[in-house]
């Protein structure tokens, strides 16, 4: 049998599970495997400057495309700087790979520079992390920790001895494992169908990985007269002027829909974990659906579970309600809420002073982005803003869902260009959020990513200023340091530009979307009390 370097297996046994790119940091406990990369170029490796850039990049790929996205690091502290993005992977259920390097094979467990037990580091954010100590073992641990990822969504991550990526090895790469969503139990669609149909106030609650099946969700919202709500994260899932869509419940969302959400009588969970506590009925029965058993939430009710391809799941839930008269008066109620906020939401966002109001900047991103625009929004203030106000089409939007890293925003955008570089990527992020990644502003010069960002200056950490406002706490460590973003933007070879006026910005916007290289657009933000904040004391 034909042998091949340990590294060359590797490449090849993800070129059949059709990965495209790595992202990493060089390091010299895998030297190995980025020879092979430079010599087989069958795989692009994408050099940031900083490993947690690395892993939230392969985060937002998997995000993106629902395929798994691979990152590799050095040992030691490349690990460790991996883990932020791993993870948000881990927390928002995508398939994401990790490979690391680790000590020579006769170091492992002495005392040698950089050594840890790498398996006991990952232990809490992975489905799997294996430790490989033989040649003949990598691709039984890789087809295992492949097949981990995909089929559980989750983060899985393998350990290569330095010395073992340029050993020959004679187990060959195979095709992958493919796995089939079976039908769930008819009792589920039954019990699912009975629920349904005793409903007279019925609310759908929506999520991220509700996305494949808006046709579906949107045809049975109809049927049944329910309100489409979105969970926290899954603005444009169902476009704003869907009929019965009433926004977001909760955090960054339609402030009058809590108040109606806690009277429906039954809630249909689609693809999410989130039940915001005071937003969510107390005595409503709830069906969770769900594309895999380990991401059925603990978190709500559960008075029936579906799990399978969501978008089969709820046709078969649409055929269930035929004859079904959905309940008008409700329907008027929920139509009530829509208009009620629809009107607040406009008056929001027509602002016209400097420094800007976050809702003014997010309508006129709005009025200038392409329907199928992807925009990234990084963690804090400015992402409660944009899930208010801004009012989706069929845009599509990356966010750290669960994990709420700052930094989020600028390596989300730079993977969904690499994946998608013909559509608009845009991020929008605040000054601290930027604060946590600058360095990389130079990676999507490198790669040539005409990404738009936008980053809202008030100068300060703005959520934990209100927060700590709210419960009556000096805001010590609020106020940040900034630097002429400008010139940094144009120095890491950026076109780079600050609104003087909102005119300013609606200019900038309407001539650089189209831009063949990243720029950066400033806009001095007022320091907002975001409203409707649960504080959590």
């Amino acid at each position: 049998m034909p042998q091949m370097s340990v590294s060359e297996a590797i490449l090849e046994q993800l070129l059949r599970c059709g990965v495209e790119r790595i992202y990493g940091v060089v390091g010299d406990a895998i030297f190995g495997l980025m020879d092979a990369i430079a010599k087989r170029g069958t795989i692009r490796f994408i050099s940031v400057k900083h490993e947690s850039v690395a892993a939230l990049m392969a985060s937002a790929e998997a995000k993106c495309t629902g395929k798994l996205a691979v990152c590799a690091a050095q040992m030691g502290p490349g690990l460790a700087n991996l883990l932020n993005g791993l993870g948000d992977a881990y927390l928002d259920g995508y398939p994401v790979l990790a490979i690391t390097g680790q000590a020579p094979l006769n170091r492992i467990g002495t005392p040698y520079k950089q050594f840890v037990n790498q398996q006991s580091l990952l232990q809490a954010i992975s489905g799997y992390t294996q430790l490989v100590v033989h040649p003949d073992s990598v691709i039984p641990s890789m087809k295992s920790a492949i097949h981990a990822s995909i089929t559980r969504g989750t983060v899985s991550h393998i350990s290569i001895p330095m010395d073992l990526f340029n050993m020959q090895t004679q187990f060959q790469p195979q095709e992958p494992i493919r796995s089939f969503n079976s039908l769930p139990d008819p009792n589920c669609f039954e019990n699912a169908g009975q629920i349904l149909r005793s409903a007279m106030n019925p609310m759908i609650l929506v999520g991220d990985k509700g996305r494949s099946a808006k046709a579906e969700i949107e045809r049975l919202a109809l049927a049944w007269g329910s309100g489409v709500a979105n969970a926290y994260g899954s603005i444009g899932v169902i476009a704003d002027d869907f009929a019965l869509a009433v926004g977001g419940l909760g955090e960054g969302g339609n402030p009058y829909l809590a108040s109606r959400f806690k009277e429906a009588d039954v809630v249909l969970s689609i693809g999410t974990s989130w039940w915001p506590d005071n937003q969510t009925p107390l005595e409503a029965r709830v069906i969770q659906i769900a594309c895999r058993q380990n991401q059925i939430s603990t978190n709500m009710p559960a008075d029936g579970v579906v799990v399978g391809d969501i978008a089969t799941i709820v046709a078969q839930l649409n055929r269930a309600l035929k004859g079904f008269e959905p309940n008008s008066a409700w329907i008027e109620r929920i139509r009530d809420c829509k208009q009620t906020w629809k009107d607040r939401n406009e008056s929001e966002g027509n602002g016209a002073d400097m420094p800007m109001h976050p809702s003014c900047i997010v309508r006129k991103i709005e009025n200038h982005v392409s329907p199928d625009a992807i925009i990234a929004l990084d963690e804090g203030d400015s992402t409660l803003w944009f899930m208010r106000n801004f009012r989706a089409k069929r845009q599509r939007v990356l966010v750290s869902e669960q994990w709420r890293t700052m930094g989020f925003g600028l390596p989300a955008a730079m993977a969904a260009k690499l994946c998608y570089p013909q559509r608009q990527v845009i991020c929008l992020t605040g000054d601290g959020g930027l604060g946590m990644v600058l360095a990389d502003l130079l990676t999507a010069s490198r790669y040539g990513l005409a990404i738009v960002m936008i980053v809202l200056n008030n100068g300060c950490l703005q959520m934990e200023r209100n927060k700590m406002g709210e419960m009556g706490i000096a805001p010590e460590g609020t106020a940040i340091t900034n630097p002429d973003y400008v010139k940094l933007a144009e120095a890491c070879g950026w076109k780079g530009y600050r609104t003087q006026s909102p005119e300013d910005f609606d200019e900038y916007m309407q001539a650089l979307l189209t831009s063949a290289q990243p720029v950066l657009i400033e806009v001095p933000t007022t320091q907002a009390v975001y409203p409707d904040y649960p504080i959590m004391l």
